[in-house]
């Protein structure tokens, strides 16, 4: 089946969701057309074996040593690319202005004059003066060396000021061209060729890391050497998106299958002060840099592979390069505490905040070569770190800070049933009662949107929102919050969004909300564009085929279950049975109606597993029993496949942590292994918040954002969704604590997007021109999914760093360690040494004690509510070596015990056996 899907990467921009028959593309695909081919000449070094345009000296080959068939950079497309008007790894961007002058634009790439070739001495491998290719009357004179030095490639540029005035460069950019094109490739030769980009912009400390889609080493580092900072990390813009006088362009189309290329921005200050003036804050203060007449500044970059991504932090420090670790991370809760430790050649010689108050560093003991300081937080939003060393270096390290997570979770719920619960009792689509799509910058609901699905409560751009709502009530729920949920599901989605009867029972439609003028002629506002392939008429919006759409109703039905099952009070239309069974209905209505995209693993897919699971618990053997054997169809499927992660688009990163999950399940762990490490290749872990645990996503702006254009998204939901899966495999292997911190950066994103008041934003705009929030809702409530199922306090101990928490304050008193979970469910704790996985479905863990000598776990559990008379627990070994364990004195209750509460802290002893 995966072999249909370099066809369905021909979705662009402008296309529909829902394609047509593959061979129906594959007889419209026009003839390529042939290039002539590029003189290159070839050079190895000890890493790499590359090559270079002979005529620009530009990159175009580069391979680690040995493995000739696979290139980091565009190469098999070089010819295509030959032209004026696209960016190689070896051009150079420039804005500047002389005295008191305006701001003028040159560009190696954008008209081509030949280059004058230098000679080379000693460990030079190329050079030339590229003066001539920069454009007409640039008063600096431009030189241009590749090096081998000392078995490092190098780039190296020189600037000189040959005018008789001061130069300011505002703009100084170098094109970082790698292979993230998908097009024409099928998800084996997308995953084998082709890689993906991530940015530290992190000023001297900055890099850029080349990971490659399947997760394997080597990865490709950007380094910078002196003065040369990562500033900023700026668009290359599409050629024909730009404005007409922009010269930093390139002509390679941006689309879903290509997410374009940036710029290692060095100084910024002439953007700033253009194209970024109404933009958020920067990652970095602009800058700029002045050459006094004949004055020269010379800048440049190393490429270094790292055998893996596991290793970067190591080949970091091995290149002499400052390295900072955030445990648990960057987004930092307000009434939590962070560990921020820095290893560099040089000491630290300062710390400064900005804003001045947000956070403080205080040094920390550490003894363990690194050191260490305890950073707090006050406020709320962005923030960072300025850490300057001795020699000079300043590195920037990027926090966001938050409210603490109760409260948090106390804002999206109420921002939800209030300010987007939608009741309009003369709707003519059936949407009353509703949470519908929020625009922030209006402060008003979005009942019509010319993406019709957006003002619809289905697709990811419109189900979003009342997503949110429900899965938040999982593990806080609030009496009246609820009741709405209850009515949003039993009389809106029931019978309107969700077939209740006949042949197609279960069966989800695609929009409520679709484009009918003659219908209705005086609804529909005429500001809006209706005439886009995205206004379905109704016939499209009531469509039952597509499969993503079942997830968001299933999570409506289970989440009122397991509050119907567990609490006293709170669901009060029907019984848990009523609820369970619509979730059954739902999963077993998608193989059925939508078998098509079926196939692949689906956003939320995760709570197919947990509705199995009930079902078992629940003794509804004939239920579990056909659901088990539909979902193992689809199993048995993806393990065929060497990379099972197809989509409706030609790439996705919204399957994996369903595949992953049925992988395990079915006790498929070598797919699941894959799939872990597939999910690494696009997930790093980075001093930043954005971009730390930030699962790559840069198209779905076009389909649930304000803003609809190719961008990469900060923090879409994909971030918390790949986070469960990782999870899950380090409570495997707890030594691997990579993969927890990249975990944990994309749970912890996927609540960066809630503001002040509850809004819940679909993506953080992380280019220059922009870096803010979305500001509508859009599918934002897919990403809280993740966070909310993925919420836990984990208990580690590393052998580097010591005694670790992450959710939570974690304190060692000789033997015995002191937990108290302050992540935003406070019902999961995994204490890693023992690797000890307990979960509650109702009740909360006010603390725990953990006796690391006899391996004995005391929970103290907080006291009994109306709703909450009494607790249930489940635990689970989960490493290979690790002990059973037991609990004295509980009721056994499906699977796991009841324990009653009482008006005081109840205390519950795990004893290993």
């Amino acid at each position: 089946m995966t072999k249909t899907l370099p066809l369905i990467a021909l979705l662009l921009a402008s296309a529909p969701v829902m394609m047509p028959a593959a061979g129906a593309l594959a007889q419209a695909q026009p003839a390529k057309k042939v290039f002539p081919p590029i003189a290159r000449t070839a050079f190895r070094t000890p890493a790499f074996d590359l090559a270079l345009r002979t005529d620009t000296q530009t990159l175009a080959h580069l391979s680690p040593t040995g493995e000739t068939t696979f290139d980091f950079v565009p190469a098999g497309r070089e010819a295509e690319r030959a032209g004026d008007g696209y960016v190689h790894i070896g051009d150079i961007h420039i804005r500047l202005k002389s005295g008191d002058g305006a701001w003028q634009d040159f560009s190696s790439a954008h008209a081509r004059k030949p280059i004058v070739k230098l000679a080379v001495r000693g460990d030079m491998l190329a050079a030339a003066d590229i003066t001539a290719s920069m454009g007409a009357d640039i008063p600096l004179r431009v030189e241009r060396q590749w090096v081998n030095d000392n078995g490092v490639l190098a780039l190296r540029f020189t600037l000189v000021n040959t005018s008789r005035a001061p130069v300011e460069i505002g703009a100084l950019g170098l094109p970082m061209v790698f292979d993230n094109i998908i097009l024409d490739r099928d998800l084996d030769q997308a995953h084998a060729q082709a890689s993906f980009v991530d940015p530290y912009i992190g000023r001297d400390a900055g890099y850029v890391q080349v990971t490659r889609l399947n997760g394997q080493g080597p990865a490709l580092l950007v380094l910078p050497e002196k003065g040369t900072p990562l500033e900023a990390y700026r668009p290359v813009l599409e050629a024909r998106a730009a404005p007409k006088d922009d010269i930093f362009i390139d002509r390679s189309p941006r689309s879903q299958v290509s997410e374009g290329f940036y710029d290692w921005t060095i100084a910024s200050k002439g953007f700033a002060q253009k194209e970024w003036a109404k933009a958020g804050q920067q990652w970095n203060e602009p800058t700029s840099i002045t050459l006094t007449p004949g004055q020269s500044r010379t800048i440049g970059l190393r490429f270094v592979t790292s055998p893996g991504i596991r290793a970067i932090e190591d080949i970091l420090v091995a290149n002499k390069r400052p390295v900072a670790v955030g445990i648990p991370g960057y987004v930092v809760p307000s009434d939590q505490s962070a560990s921020l430790f820095l290893k560099s050649p040089s000491p630290v010689a300062k710390i400064e905040s900005f804003p001045a108050t947000a956070l403080t560093a205080t040094p920390a003991d550490s003894g363990t070569g690194w050191a260490r300081y305890d950073v707090k937080a006050s406020g709320w939003g962005q923030a960072r770190l300025t850490i300057t060393y001795a020699d000079g270096q300043a590195q920037t390290v990027s926090y966001y800070i938050t409210k603490p997570l109760e409260q948090v979770m106390a804002d999206i719920g109420h921002f939800t049933t209030t300010n987007q619960w939608f009741e309009g009792k003369d709707d003519p689509f059936h949407r009353s009662p509703a949470i519908l799509t929020y625009d922030r910058e209006e402060n008003k609901i979005l009942t019509q949107d010319g993406r019709v699905w957006v003002a619809g409560m289905s697709d990811e751009g419109g189900a979003g929102s009342w997503v949110a709502a429900a899965i938040k009530q999982l593990d806080n729920p609030n009496p009246e919050e609820v009741a709405k949920l209850e009515r949003l599901v039993n009389e809106t989605v029931l019978g309107h969004l969700q077939v209740a009867e006949g042949d197609h029972a279960g069966a989800v439609k695609k929009s409520l909300f679709y484009y009918d003028p003659k219908a209705f002629p005086n609804f529909y506002d005429p500001s809006i564009n209706w005439k886009n392939w995205t206004a379905w008429p109704k016939k499209e919006a009531d469509d039952l085929g597509r499969s993503y759409n079942y997830p968001h109703v299933a999570i409506g039905h289970w989440v009122l279950y397991r509050l119907a099952r567990e609490n006293q009070g709170l669901v009060k239309q029907h019984d848990w049975r009523f609820y369970l069974d619509w979730a059954y209905r739902t999963s077993v209505a998608m193989m059925r109606d939508a078998p098509y995209y079926a196939q692949f693993g689906q956003m939320e897919g995760d709570v197919f597993l947990d509705i199995l699971k009930d079902l078992k618990r629940e003794g509804l053997t004939t239920e579990a029993d056909e659901m088990e054997k539909l979902m193992k169809g689809r199993a048995d499927h993806w393990r065929t496949l060497k990379y099972p992660f197809g989509s409706e688009m030609a790439w996705d990163s919204t399957g994996q942590p369903e595949v992953y999950a049925w992988m395990r399940y079915f006790g498929y762990q070598p797919q699941a292994d894959i799939t872990k490490e597939v999910i690494l290749g696009y997930d790093p872990t980075i001093p930043s918040w954005g971009y730390n645990g930030n699962a790559r996503r840069y198209w779905d702006f076009l389909y649930g954002g304000k803003v609809s254009r190719i961008e990469r998204q900060i923090h879409h939901y994909g971030s918390a969704l790949n986070a469960v899966p990782l999870f899950d495999a380090y409570r495997q292997n707890p030594e691997d604590l990579h993969l927890l911190r990249v975990a944990y950066g994309g749970m912890m994103g996927g609540i960066t997007n809630i503001d002040q008041q509850g809004f819940g934003s679909a993506a953080f705009h992380s280019w220059p021109d922009m870096m803010k929030w979305d500001a509508i809702s859009g599918d934002y409530g897919m990403g809280f999914y993740g966070h909310a199922i993925a919420s836990a306090t984990y208990v580690v101990k590393d052998k580097t760093f010591g005694w670790l928490g992450f959710g939570g304050k974690v304190q060692a008193d000789g033997a015995i360690v002191h937990v108290v979970p302050q992540d935003g469910a406070r019902r999961r704790l995994f204490i890693a040494p023992a690797g000890l996985w307990i979960t509650l479905e109702a009740g909360r863990i006010a603390g725990a004690d953990y006796d690391s000598a006899s391996g004995q776990v005391i929970l103290a559990l907080d006291p009994a509510d109306a709703a909450t008379p009494k607790a249930r627990l489940l635990f689970e070994t989960t490493t290979r070596d690790g002990r059973p364990y037991a609990i004295d004195g509980a009721a056994a209750d499906r699977g796991g015990y009841a324990i009653p509460l009482d008006a005081g802290v109840t205390r519950v002893t795990l004893i290993p056996r």
